[in-house]
């Protein structure tokens, strides 16, 4: 039997290829107890104004070499920013109230670790689009070892028989280790046609909620990729 299993670090209100991904694989894992690198998508991701893309960000604190899984939040009125940002940018979107009441619903429970309060926006957003794909968090799987035999580990701990990664991954995946233990590696492929959007040429490396606010169901059509490249173990 093939499990397709995938493992990425959560991310704040991730774009669509994030979801791309979890709908590609039968098993996402949070890979959220690995160290937390400043400046990245964990906490942070950009959205198109009248100005221009902006970024929207969880302002955070954590002690050096803390995991992503133990970064507290540090300033829970980022929420009334975030929403006014929010309404100045997607709001005058055909289906604004689909991205705003999926955003609320994810951010209601308050949240003052950022791992969870990214993994209930995610949730939020995989209801919406219709993902039923189960999630797991690698903090339980008590995994062992470094880069690669880390990942290999997980895929014995879930059963996985099928690795899926993202293309960035290419230089430093040790693909021969995989295969040695009969592990198919999928790269995924994010090959997507642009949608209706606000303000000027098209962007695509925004969060999912401007896809959702300017294109409301049809979403569910448009975050997909055709295909996914692969090599054989």
């Amino acid at each position: 039997m093939t499990l397709r299993v995938g493992a990425i670090q959560s991310a704040y209100i991730p774009w669509r290829g994030y979801f791309d991904f979890i709908a590609s694989v039968d098993l996402f894992v949070i890979y959220d107890d690995v160290p937390y690198s400043k400046n990245s998508w964990r906490n942070r991701n950009r959205i198109k104004t009248p100005r221009g893309v902006e970024w929207l960000t969880v302002p955070v604190h954590g002690r050096l070499n803390d995991t992503i899984d133990e970064v507290a939040i540090a300033d829970p009125s980022f929420v009334a920013r975030h929403r006014a940002k929010l309404v100045e940018a997607l709001g005058p979107a055909p289906y604004f109230a689909h991205a705003i009441d999926i955003w609320e619903s994810g951010i209601q429970a308050g949240h003052l670790n950022l791992s969870a309060q990214n993994v209930a926006l995610i949730r939020s957003v995989c209801s919406y689009l219709g993902i039923t794909t189960p999630l797991a968090f690698s903090r339980d799987l008590g995994l062992a070892g470094t880069k690669t035999a880390r990942l290999l580990d997980l895929l014995r701990r879930t059963g996985g028989t099928t690795y899926v990664s993202g293309p960035s991954a290419r230089g430093y995946l040790d693909e021969a280790l995989l295969a040695g233990n009969k592990i198919t590696l999928e790269y995924k492929a994010y090959d997507y046609e642009p949608y209706s959007q606000l303000f000027g040429p098209f962007v695509g490396d925004v969060t999912v909620l401007d896809l959702i606010a300017n294109e409301g169901p049809r979403s569910r059509d448009l975050f997909r990729t055709p295909a996914t490249g692969a090599s054989a173990a």
